[in-house]
């Protein structure tokens, strides 16, 4: 069924009252099931989950998923299965609640792959579990608050495009309304990328085969397991799974065999991370993102560790760490005490260049706020957010989230009370830009009340962190929030019910990522302990999860509690030049409409990055555009193909030739499949550190 819209011209001329009056008679869909039990319980669950990837993806990466056309194909297919067993399918509004839901869930593993965990490296210390989640919740539903009054300008009245939300919606109505089996086929291939992905990531799980080992070992000899594990040590660090660098067979052999293994200043690559890993929800991930920034972030990669690195080894510029004597030269290393800082410069740069190069775009956030509307009833009264809720909200919400960044992490009070204001400017300009693009820019944002709260108390590295925390938060939350009701405007849904959903999912998310983060990345931390488990940056950051999102706030929070000058020369040089290089490259990136292949966000994401996982993205963004264009030609021509991707499998013309299936799995399902392998390898990537955790220790 097509969608029913308004004219460019109904947009331009109606008042807000006709405009609700209208799709109040022609999409409003009444009282159809939406915010049930079982759409709020799969919401709940599946958000979950999801949040649970990206909190994976995110450590890796410093990016969080957008996880609603993911939760809308799991959730679709599943309730398909279940009315085949006599249960009631889900409706297209259950099935949009339900995504409300796992999309907000699966956002809330943000601030701590990036403010919390700064935070934590520079204090030395675990924030109780507790404060952390209260402190998400209670901002996050300041957005949800901040979002409503926003909700009736952007899309009621202006009927901004909100690109990923729009997508989501028009998926929705396909599904629903046209043959099913679209769903069911992606569905499939994201449980089969899943299956695959998930088995890779068990063989060469070292916790998982150890396990096994030692249980096989238990049940021969008849002792407990802790004495199995004390007894059989050396045995079980022979470990039977598939190695993580895919280079490890080589170096083995050299070792054997004599054999010069890669070397630059003397330093073996692989110490460094430069690897290709077995990563596939790397690859996936890559598939993704594209392969315009897969390659720029190769590009940075390659420039800092294979020339600047080796370069500066040699010039005594990076010196030995003294407390590893065996590998004195590592990645996090050399990223910690040199790289950092030119990366963090070139991406900070770039991306306030690429804000305020848009001038249109921030003035447009505010200048509807003064525009003249003339008087109108309120025909949507009984189903939106009651206005005066957020009146009340915003300040009684807002002031005991200045409550808990002054008596949780020492904010001071009035600076915790002025970034209120900020964040209501900083979440009118986050929203635009999301209403407009689909993009909201947290990462450029987070700078601007870091430097401003930094500079009025420097000392206090929690000011700016946390007041950072605040701002990114909320805006975060409200964008994403109205991202997630576009779709049920479009679909003539309850925004009310909606509301409610995202906050379920705020709570989904918060259970499950805190606790996780906690497990995951905090266990080992000894407080005291002279050696590396004394420091918490030492045991949260490995090769394999680089915590490049973290790092650019800790990076700035640095600066400004030492100031520039505490820095080596060669460091300051280093930033001066990356700056400069950030600031040309995003002007002519902008100057060219994107035509120019240089971006330097992603050349400083390659720097921070792992470098396995930078090649891993790398390849599954050459895979998935490679097998693009070989199947580019081999889909239906007509009306059936308009659409792409899900739309494109159905309704093919009578006249038109038949996708093929290589069409079908690459183009069609690209997503899916993406979506299957990040799911696939995370989960079961968590599992095997829950495994050395919770089994082996």
């Amino acid at each position: 069924m097509a969608l029913k819209h308004l004219t460019d011209e109904q947009v331009r001329t109606w008042s807000l009252e006709q405009k609700d009056r209208w799709w109040l008679a022609n999409v409003f869909r009444g009282d159809m099931p939406q915010l049930t039990l079982r759409s709020a319980l799969t919401g709940f669950v599946l958000g979950g989950i999801l949040s649970a990837t990206n909190l994976y993806v995110g450590a890796k990466t410093g990016w969080t998923l957008g996880v609603g056309l993911t939760s809308v194909i799991l959730a679709f297919a599943m309730f398909k299965i279940f009315s085949r067993l006599g249960a009631r399918d889900f409706t297209i509004l259950e099935n949009n609640a339900m995504q409300s839901i796992a999309t907000s869930a699966g956002y809330m593993t943000s601030p701590l792959v990036a403010g919390f965990a700064a935070y934590m490296w520079i204090e030395n210390r675990i924030v109780d579990g507790w404060h952390i989640f209260w402190f998400m919740v209670v901002l996050s539903v300041l957005g949800v608050l901040v979002a409503f009054p926003l909700k009736r300008r952007f899309i009621n009245d202006e009927q901004q495009p909100f690109p990923e939300g729009r997508a989501c919606g028009v998926v929705l109505d396909t599904l629903y309304s046209s043959d099913a089996r679209s769903g069911l086929f992606q569905a499939k291939v994201l449980a089969m990328a899943a299956g695959f992905a998930g088995l890779i990531s068990f063989l060469a799980g070292e916790a998982y085969l150890k396990s096994l080992h030692a249980l096989v070992l238990m049940l021969r000899s008849g002792q407990s397991w802790v004495d199995t594990l004390a007894a059989n040590k050396d045995k079980l660090n022979a470990t039977w799974n598939l190695p993580h660098s895919l280079d490890a067979w080589y170096y083995s052999l050299a070792g054997r065999m004599g054999w010069p293994t890669p070397k630059l200043a003397g330093v073996e690559l692989r110490q460094l991370g430069v690897s290709p890993a077995l990563d596939l929800a790397m690859v996936g991930a890559g598939g993704l993102m594209g392969v315009r920034p897969a390659l720029n972030m190769i590009l940075g990669m390659a420039i800092n560790f294979l020339v600047i690195v080796p370069w500066m080894i040699s010039a005594g510029e990076i010196i030995a760490d003294p407390n590893k004597p065996n590998t004195p030269f590592t990645r996090v290393w050399v990223l910690n005490s040199w790289a950092l800082w030119w990366g963090v410069s070139i991406m900070v740069v770039a991306s306030l260049v690429a804000m305020f190069a848009k001038p249109k775009l921030l003035i447009s956030a505010f200048t509807g706020m003064f525009k003249k509307r003339t008087a109108s009833s309120d025909v949507l009264k009984g189903i939106e957010l009651p206005i005066w809720i957020s009146i009340v909200g915003v300040p009684i919400v807002g002031a005991i989230g200045v409550w808990m960044a002054h008596d949780w992490f020492g904010v001071d009070w009035y600076l915790g009370a002025l970034a209120i204001p900020l964040i209501i400017v900083l979440t009118l300009i986050a929203v635009n830009s999301t209403a407009l693009t689909g993009i909201t820019p947290t990462g450029s944002l987070s700078k601007i009340p870091q430097f401003i709260f930094g500079v009025m108390r420097p000392k206090h590295p929690a000011t700016n962190l946390m007041t950072a925390v605040m701002c990114v938060e909320v805006a975060g939350n409200a964008s994403n929030l109205l991202m997630d009701i576009k779709p049920g405007y479009m679909l003539g849904a309850k925004p009310r019910q909606q509301a409610i959903g995202h906050c379920i999912g705020i709570l989904a998310g918060a259970l499950a990522s805190v606790p996780l983060f906690h497990l995951l990345f905090l266990s080992e931390f000894r407080p005291g302990d002279p050696g590396e488990a004394g420091n918490i940056r030492e045991v949260m950051v490995s090769d394999q999860f680089g915590f490049p999102a973290a790092f650019q706030w800790y990076g700035i929070s640095e600066l400004i509690s030492n100031g520039f000058g505490s820095l080596k020369p060669s460091i300051q040089w280093s930033m001066g030049i990356a700056a400069v290089a950030g600031l040309v490259f995003e002007v002519i990136r902008i100057l060219t409409r994107n035509k120019f292949p240089l971006s330097p966000l992603a050349i400083g994401l390659g720097v921070v990055v792992p470098p396995e996982s930078s090649i891993a993205m790398c390849f599954g963004a050459l895979l998935f555009w490679g097998m693009g264009k070989l199947y580019a030609g081999k889909g239906s021509v007509g009306a059936g193909a308009e659409h792409g991707g899900v739309a494109g499998e159905l309704g093919t013309p009578v006249n038109a030739k038949p996708l093929s299936v290589g069409h079908r799995i690459w183009i069609g399902a690209q997503e899916p499949i993406c979506a299957g392998l990040i799911a696939g390898a995370a989960l079961v990537g968590i599992g095997d550190i829950l495994v050395r955790v919770f089994v082996l220790k």
